[in-house]
């Protein structure tokens, strides 16, 4: 229980305290979450389904392993974002600090509850705090980027909606396990309907190609913190829906139907996205589309709905939210030291700050999926997971290896060894350090010992029935 209300009530003691004292509690708050769900899982079976029910009629919690994994990542990705803002303006706002911790109840939420209705619930709770990060603290000249937004957001969340009614309507179901073994087949194109109304919702939120429009400017005029936690977590909602709840119900007329369209926008948002990475300007937008390609070959190999596959997915998602937190907070460094984020106006600063030159390399090469390192193991099977679906999807997936080694390569060589362009450049905070460490082992970890993550989620990953 403390696991689920432990942010909700840091969050409501945040709005309390004076604002000299939020930026120390806000890294305390995120720091005990963690550690209190650090401990949990120690005493954690993979085999063990913990349940809790405040209740509540529709909405009651349980606990498996992804959600534990899940849960794990949150706290991890709020208590670096936290971290490695430690000396930036943000972190005295105690608007900012609330809201963050309110992000992170509704997150846990979205991976914890046990019925359909309360997914939707926690998933609609997310947004109100990252809309209110996003327009009190981004770079928002005109209010279009952010409205578009809102606004794809609530159309996708609609249509989750009606998909929710329509699921609890004809099924007469909307626990996890009732869900679970209701013939939804029986329903014919009402279940592909109703599974539509699911992938519209998190084809805007993962994103997919073609409704990416919203990410890239939202991602760059969003403040370091909260472009962070955009695409560490909250787009991580997306891929755990599919995983957990939409595929395993789904599994049979609707997810045949579905399969190839979705691998197929998957697949053009791998190469569109890296493509239009290429030739960006901006760093932090660069980085923007650099996680629309990833995210797109993590979507499609999710869609061939295999288990092993899936297991090495939660793998990919990890590393993921590792790749951008390291990405976006040294696009964030460079913004806050040099006021700009345009390459061609970047050059030399390795001379003058070694140590970030170090640590960005570090996070330039797992990003690369270079061997010995998360993204590695995860490309690597996906890629031959989609290759064994269809020769030419697994052809145009390994694309992004040749592609993201082009833009990525860019996006260190020039500001670092580039020209010299700058005089000084303040290197890396300790707080800064610290959370390039963590990233920087966390990868390699997980890259020499994926079967930790992999085996402890396969109890709660359903076996396919098809």
């Amino acid at each position: 229980m403390a696991l689920i209300l432990l942010p909700l009530v840091l969050s409501l003691v945040a709005w309390l305290l004076p604002s000299a004292q939020t930026r120390l509690f806000g890294l305390i708050a995120s720091a005990l979450s963690l550690a209190w769900s650090i401990v949990a899982v120690c005493y954690f079976k993979p085999t063990d389904h913990l349940l809790v029910d405040f209740g509540l009629r529709f909405i009651r919690f349980s606990i498996d392993s992804l959600g534990f994994t899940m849960i794990l990542l949150t706290n991890a990705v709020f208590f670096l974002v936290f971290l490695s803002q430690f000396t930036s303006n943000i972190t005295q706002e105690k608007r900012f600090t609330a809201l963050a911790l309110l992000m992170q109840f509704g997150l846990v939420g979205v991976f914890t509850t046990n019925t359909i209705l309360g997914f939707y619930i926690f998933w609609e709770l997310t947004l109100l705090p990252i809309f209110l990060i996003l327009y009190w603290f981004g770079s928002f000249e005109k209010p279009r980027a952010l409205l578009q937004f809102f606004l794809y957001t609530i159309l996708g969340s609609l249509a989750m909606l009606l998909a929710v009614i329509g699921l609890m309507h004809a099924t007469n179901q909307q626990t996890y396990e009732g869900l679970l073994v209701a013939d939804l087949n029986a329903l014919g194109n009402t279940s592909t309907l109703l599974m539509g109304g699911f992938l519209f919702a998190f084809a805007v939120k993962i994103p997919l190609f073609p409704f990416h429009t919203w990410q890239a400017e939202t991602y760059t005029k969003a403040p370091t913190a909260g472009t962070m936690l955009l695409s560490a977590i909250m787009l991580k909602m997306a891929l755990f829906g599919l995983l957990k709840w939409v595929l395993p119900i789904f599994d049979g007329v609707a997810t045949d139907f579905w399969r190839w369209p979705i691998i197929s926008l998957g697949l053009i948002g791998v190469v569109y996205g890296a493509i239009i990475a290429i030739r960006q300007r901006d760093i932090k937008t660069l980085f923007a589309y650099a996680s629309l390609s990833h995210l797109g070959l993590i979507a499609a190999a999710l869609m061939l709905n295999d288990f092993d596959t899936n297991q090495i997915a939660v793998v990919q998602i990890v590393n993921h939210s590792i790749v951008s937190i390291g990405l976006f907070l040294a696009a964030g460094i460079i913004e806050l030291r040099l006021q700009t984020r345009n390459i061609e106006e970047l050059g030399g600063i390795a001379k003058v700050a070694p140590r970030f030159a170090f640590w960005f390399a570090v996070l330039t090469f797992v990003s690369l999926s270079v061997p010995f390192t998360a993204g590695f193991i995860g490309e690597f099977f996906l890629i031959k997971a989609l290759f064994s679906a269809h020769a030419l999807t697994g052809f145009i997936a390994s694309t992004t290896l040749v592609l993201g080694a082009v833009y990525m390569l860019r996006a260190y060589q020039a500001p670092m060894f580039g020209p010299t362009k700058i005089a000084a450049f303040a290197d890396l905070h300790w707080s800064e350090l610290i959370v390039f460490a963590i990233l920087s082992v966390a990868a390699i970890y997980l890259g020499l010992a994926p079967q930790c993550l992999t085996d402890f989620v396969a109890q709660s990953l359903t076996q396919p029935t098809h």
